[in-house]
């Protein structure tokens, strides 16, 4: 998940403004015509028997998909935002629902996680930083249940230092193993609860040419997938970010667990190619067999000139050929494709307005970097979110934050605070990158560059409404002191197209959200949101 250098790209791509972070080509021009859910917000599913990409709009990066008899599950990696590992549901590939968040303690930044089923429980493999501190070294935990709903269990330490991306994958001894970033594996103790035995090198993996460009080497994300007489691994190589020509997927075959692996011939099998494709820095692959008895892709990319929406899964139909091995079908996916057949369509998504009727912590809203303690901050009662003031700013205060996944929305709430709170409506990237708007009881705070900027006169007070537009990196802030009946446009605008990794660093994407500092309470109602054509 995690490769070649945190910052760069191709000659400034990234930078705030630059002409390359705007969308290129004809595949990247108009919206095209997605079918709309909950709030407006685009889906795959077109309802004429075909789907476009995105799978799963928005930061869904490294995904791991379970084919569990008749159901799906898949989760991503979420980074420092807990609750964590939100499972998501469905029977036809397509739509999706979320379950549970299975991970509610903070044990760092989780990367690339694993879903699987062994013997009838569920295990999350989850590899993570020891520590928040720089240049710490990672480790991979394991959680389990029984239910896919949970209680999941505590987190066990596997002390598997300096390797990420945990693969799961049983033996055709019925040994239980981990593949690993590097080409490595270790041996799983039958329980799938401790390492038993070293960490081993047992695979080179296919080199690029030495003149594309890439962001780095950096092979990571192994994935097994057992099908007739093979064992065919799944890896990404070239980088996760970066020049979006980096990220691509090789393949490899072995008859045994124990190999030795050979490379697919027609490595790599995805990869962007041009700046005018539709789908970035495509990579991390999973093959998982349709309701159909098709074989499909699930991986991820950055959407053309939408770096801000971070990495997004995307969904490619799978060809077997007569040789063994298998292709891609979906070329850059910017065209419609025919749904799997088979399975039963759910409702695709979840509502992100809110009406705070129940604490919705897990499922739509989460907390960045939380304490120990986070969770206690936030409570409902007569139809508000009450949540309690942490530090000064948005960088400090542990901001609630979503996961918005379209190009343009808008997002509003009623807001109240305490005398001496100071509270708002973020556009976060992390604590060291944001923008919005604040207030206390007498002046407004612009949040721009992390930084908090001016402070102009605040006419409403204590409470008021406050409406954010994100409309394609532009900005723009209203506030209404009669409910949002009538609104005044702020006088700051902003453009936000640089909030993102390959400016920042981190792999994470640019989520609404609101946050509560100072002194005391505040109160949000009514919160609103509503993706824009």
């Amino acid at each position: 998940m995690i490769g070649g250098t945190a910052l760069g790209g191709l000659g400034g791509l990234g930078g705030f403004g630059d002409a390359l972070a705007q969308p290129r080509g004809p595949s990247a021009g108009a919206a095209p015509d997605w079918k709309r859910g909950y709030g407006n917000q685009r889906v795959a599913d077109l309802g004429n028997g075909t789907f476009l990409n995105p799978l799963m709009a928005g930061d869904h990066p490294d995904p791991t998909i379970l084919k569990d008899g008749a159901d799906y599950y898949m989760t991503f990696s979420t980074f420092d935002s807990y609750p964590g590992l939100v499972i998501w549901h469905s029977r036809d590939l397509v739509n999706w629902a979320p379950v549970t968040a299975a991970l509610n303690r903070n044990i760092g930044s989780v990367w690339a996680p694993e879903l699987t089923r062994h013997k009838g429980r569920y295990y999350l493999y989850i590899p993570t930083k020891k520590t928040s501190a720089p240049g710490a070294k990672t480790t991979s935990w394991v959680i389990w249940a029984d239910d896919i709903k949970g209680p999941w269990s505590d987190p066990v330490d596997l002390d598997l230092p300096n390797h990420i991306d945990p693969g799961h994958a049983v033996g055709e001894d019925g040994s239980r193993w981990l593949f690993l970033s590097g080409g490595d594996r270790v041996r799983l103790s039958d329980d799938g609860l401790s390492k038993a035995g070293p960490i081993e090198h047992v695979y080179d993996p296919w080199r690029y040419p030495e003149d594309w460009v890439v962001e780095g080497f950096a092979p990571e994300g192994p994935k097994i997938t057992r099908r007739g007489d093979y064992f065919y691994l799944i890896t990404a190589v070239g980088g996760t970010a970066g020049p979006p020509t980096g990220h691509m997927v090789i393949a490899a075959r072995s008859r045994s667990i124990d190999g030795p692996w050979e490379n697919h011939p027609a490595n790599p099998l995805v990869r962007t190619t041009s700046l005018d494709e539709k789908w970035w820095s495509r990579g991390h692959a999973t093959l998982v067999e349709g309701p159909d008895g098709s074989w499909w892709s699930v991986y991820h990319g950055f959407e053309n000139g939408f770096w801000t929406l971070g990495r997004q899964t995307l969904l490619d139909p799978v060809e077997w050929t007569p040789d063994g091995w298998f292709r891609m079908k979906g070329g850059d996916l910017s065209r419609p494709i025919a749904k799997p057949k088979g399975g039963t369509a759910l409702r695709h998504g979840q509502p992100l307005s809110d009406d705070f009727r129940r604490l919705r912590l897990g499922q739509t809203w989460n907390f960045f970097k939380p304490a120990p303690d986070e969770a206690e901050r936030a409570k409902v009662s007569g139809n508000a979110l009450h949540l309690a003031a942490r530090g000064k700013a948005p960088s400090d205060s542990s901001p609630l934050l979503l996961i918005a996944g379209d190009q343009a929305y808008r997002f509003e709430c009623d807001i109240e605070i305490d005398e001496g709170g100071t509270a708002g409506l973020i556009l976060f990237y992390d604590d060291k990158l944001y923008a919005g708007l604040g207030f206390d009881g007498t002046r407004f705070v612009t949040h721009q560059y992390g930084i908090e900027r001016g402070r102009p006169a605040n006419p409403h007070g204590r409470r008021m409404r406050m409406r954010v537009t994100n409309d394609r990196h532009i900005v723009t802030y209203d506030t209404s002191g009669d409910g949002g009946r009538t609104w005044k446009r702020f006088d700051r605008g902003m453009e936000v197209s640089g909030y993102h990794h390959n400016v920042r660093g981190g792999f994470l994407m640019l989520r609404p959200g609101l946050y509560s500092a100072g002194q005391g309470t505040a109160r949000f109602r009514n919160f609103r949101f509503e993706a824009l054509a």
